[in-house]
């Protein structure tokens, strides 16, 4: 059965909580089955471990995964065709509040951010190895209830640029959704390179309009014709206008304008767009008659408009006006669990002659560890070249950008990237596990291989919950 036919997709909601299992208290835990390097393009899936025991994982001849009950626990089967997984490869174990894998005495081995483990405490945002397969575990705040299982095959075929696993992103696209038909304008905020106009494409095509989608960078207009170029002319209206013509604002006429990089319009064009919001109209160079257009507006910046307007750099009614609905798009590296489904969705555009596109292990970890500081246009450019390096082999690393293959598989971003240890606030479950710690730190005198020991953990992941929690053993010792 295949990951997109699996009967298994019932919400939390719908079935009675498996006992001992907590669903509140802390956030929602989640297992990504992120990709397959032998088959990249099929459909990434999450499973919501909220409600869960346990969680095995083991090759089969299809995908699929099966939800049953043993002993007074809730497992989930997770079946995956990768040849080189055992049949039982691996577990995922619920204790004391966190999420343990161990390995099921597969053949292969497991690793965890590319590290080679018996038995890990998982932390949000681990890269988990099994054969040549990789899963994402992670913890989001979630309000509304998840189901069992969602799969990225199971999205609206004209939303591309709205997919995503991240709770939080789930709600503000699916509001982008809702809106896309209606007038209200859009407003993206991000990161360059974070698909802002991806989306803005997604946006158009649910929206219905008939016109086309024109964007317009608004740090790239030249300042000589900058008017004309936007509204138009009227033919004679300066040297060498031989003819009239409409400008990008009236070439958008029944679709979408996106005015991408608002922020750095100029004022004195603020004030013209803002005729086109308020009036519907535009004044082309050299006419003394306005013109009517019909466009949606879809707006994208990376700089803070309130600042902007506070500094007098930024019209506040024409941010009034552009502020329909504002949904920020996370950098890349906040949203680690989307990396399988993007890897995929892009592969299908930049690698559509090669249906039978894979990867090797060594390429696809290296994907997956890496940080993308310039969010999916990196991603994007870097499987682009890669494919047509590959031709039609596998996607190996020589085939990456440099700083791909260099980068080290390092312990993802925690939870809340700006700030670690003692300087966020921390989750129950994680000032639990601290104040373990520091009671083994004293009993042991700082002695980290034996609080591994005692702990029956690898100690570089005591280490890494040293560094974590800002916990010096030095300070332990006597």
């Amino acid at each position: 059965m295949s990951g997109a036919e699996s009967p298994t997709t019932r919400s939390d909601t719908e079935t009675n909580t498996p006992s001992r299992v907590s669903t509140t208290g802390g956030p929602t835990p989640f297992l990504v089955l992120a990709l397959e390097s032998e088959q990249p393009l099929a459909p990434s899936l999450r499973f919501s471990l909220q409600t869960l025991h346990e969680v095995r994982l083991g090759r089969a001849a299809e995908r699929g995964d099966t939800r049953r009950e043993e002993a007074h626990r809730t497992i989930l089967e997770v079946r995956i065709p990768d040849p080189r997984l055992s049949s039982r490869h691996a577990r995922l174990v619920r204790e004391l509040g966190r999420w343990v894998l161990e390995d099921d005495g597969s053949k292969n081995g497991v690793l965890v951010n590319g590290v080679q483990q018996r038995r890990a405490v998982l932390s949000h945002g681990d890269l988990i190895e099994v054969g040549h397969s990789f899963l994402i575990y992670v913890e989001r705040p979630s309000a509304a209830p998840i189901p069992l299982r969602t799969a990225s095959a199971e999205r609206p075929p004209l939303a591309d640029g709205l997919e995503t696993f991240v709770p939080q992103m789930e709600s503000g696209l699916a509001a982008l959704a809702h809106v896309a038909p209606s007038r209200v304008p859009v407003m993206l905020l991000g990161e360059t390179g974070t698909g802002k106009e991806i989306t803005a494409h997604a946006v158009h095509a649910l929206s219905g309009r008939t016109g086309p989608l024109v964007a317009i960078n608004c740090g790239a207009l030249p300042q000589a014709l900058v008017e004309s170029e936007l509204f138009g002319h009227r033919k004679g209206a300066f040297t060498g206008a031989h003819e009239d013509r409409p400008g990008l604002v009236r070439s958008a006429a029944g679709g979408t304008l996106f005015l991408d990089e608002i922020g750095d319009l100029p004022l004195p064009l603020q004030a013209a767009f803002l005729r086109v919001l308020q009036e519907g109209e535009v004044l082309p160079v050299g006419s003394a008659q306005a013109v009517k257009v019909d466009v949606r507006v879809v707006a994208a910046t990376h700089r803070d408009l309130d600042a902007l307007v506070e500094q007098g750099l930024f019209r506040s009614d024409l941010l009034a006006r552009l502020s329909g609905l504002t949904v920020r798009l996370p950098p890349l590296r906040e949203r680690r669990e989307d990396l399988g489904l993007l890897i995929g969705g892009l592969l299908r555009k930049v690698a559509a002659a090669n249906p039978q596109v894979a990867f090797t292990r060594e390429a696809a970890r290296a994907l997956l560890s890496y940080r993308w500081p310039l969010n999916v246009r990196e991603l994007e450019k870097s499987l682009s070249v890669a494919s047509v390096l590959a031709g039609a082999g596998k996607i190996d690393l020589p085939h990456l950008p440099e700083q791909i293959r260099a980068a080290r598989p390092l312990p993802p971003e925690p939870l809340a990237p700006a700030a670690t240890g003692a300087s966020r606030e921390l989750t129950p479950p994680e000032q639990e596990r601290k104040e373990q710690l520091l009671e083994l730190l004293r009993r042991h005198q700082g002695n980290v291989s034996a609080i591994a020991r005692e702990l029956d953990l690898a100690r570089m992941q005591i280490q890494r919950w040293l560094k974590r929690y800002e916990l010096d053993p030095e300070k332990f010792r006597g």
